[in-house]
């Protein structure tokens, strides 16, 4: 892989890790074109790393108050102060139980599908054919008119939902970001929370897959450190920005915007693979 590969690759994972038109569809094609038949997985994996740093940085806020509110509530317990089943009253504890919650059943997919993986970022024809089923997702979005559910109403059974979606995600050319957002807002949420639940809930889907991986990376160590590192960083700096863009897009209530992009890039995969 040369530098300038690794720049256009990163910058992809940046754009469309957070846009909701499948990173992983994206590297899939565009590794395709640069030549790199099979799956780069341990450049894959640091590029997620990258988008990773940026969601934290972004959440911070939410991050931190959650961090907060669990030591809190920890000190209190102990004393005997506040009992047990107060922990669901405080809305960042709340928060942090539905995220651990909905990364259940992703784990479960995870766990099941992770043998597979490789087949799956084989196929371009795949990737081709869920990338138009992210774009009807997306346009579905649009005749949605009954979210307004907050934190305070977001259910055990919403997150479970919303988790498995982000499991079945794992298959190349399905939005991760798109799909999870996209079901949040389905089952009523509010705009903003399906799309902060959304993103924290990708924190330990990340570091799970990236795990996974592991095996992997200290088995064959990248040949190749620089241009990983660049496209880690450059992936970092692109999905901050992404990020932002995507959650102001969300709030507007325009998510279905990017259907028409996933539609023509799905046509394009197909035509590529066949």
């Amino acid at each position: 892989m040369q530098t300038f590969q690794a720049v256009i690759l990163g910058a992809i994972q940046g754009l469309t890790e957070f846009l909701p038109v499948s990173s992983s569809g994206h590297l899939v094609i565009f590794q395709h074109i640069f030549g790199l038949k099979e799956p780069k997985l341990i450049f894959d994996i640091s590029v997620h790393l990258g988008t990773l740093i940026a969601v934290i940085f972004f959440f911070w806020k939410e991050i931190h108050a959650i961090i907060i509110s669990i030591s809190r509530f920890t000190i209190l317990y102990f004393k005997k102060e506040v009992p047990f089943d107060h922990v669901y009253k405080d809305v960042d504890i709340k928060l942090a139980v539905l995220i651990v919650i909905g990364t259940l059943p992703t784990a479960i997919l995870g766990l099941l599908f992770h043998r597979i993986a490789d087949q799956l970022f084989s196929s371009v024809v795949l990737v081709g054919l869920m990338l138009i089923l992210t774009g009807l997702l997306l346009i579905l979005t649009a005749r949605i008119n009954n979210y307004g559910k907050s934190i305070e109403r977001f259910s055990i059974k919403d997150a479970l939902i919303i988790g498995l979606m982000q499991g079945i995600a794992i298959i190349p050319g399905i939005s991760r970001s798109g799909s999870t957002i996209a079901v949040g807002l389905f089952l009523g949420l509010e705009r903003e929370t399906a799309a902060r639940y959304s993103f924290l809930l990708s924190i330990p889907a990340i570091i799970g897959a990236s795990i996974l991986g592991l095996k992997d990376i200290s088995a064959n160590p990248p040949p190749q450190l620089i241009p990983t590192l660049i496209g880690t960083f450059t992936a970092c700096l692109v999905g901050y920005g992404a990020l932002r863009l995507l959650v102001y897009i969300v709030k507007k209530g325009r998510l279905h915007i990017f259907a028409p992009y996933c539609f023509i890039a799905g046509i394009i995969a197909l035509i590529m693979g066949l």
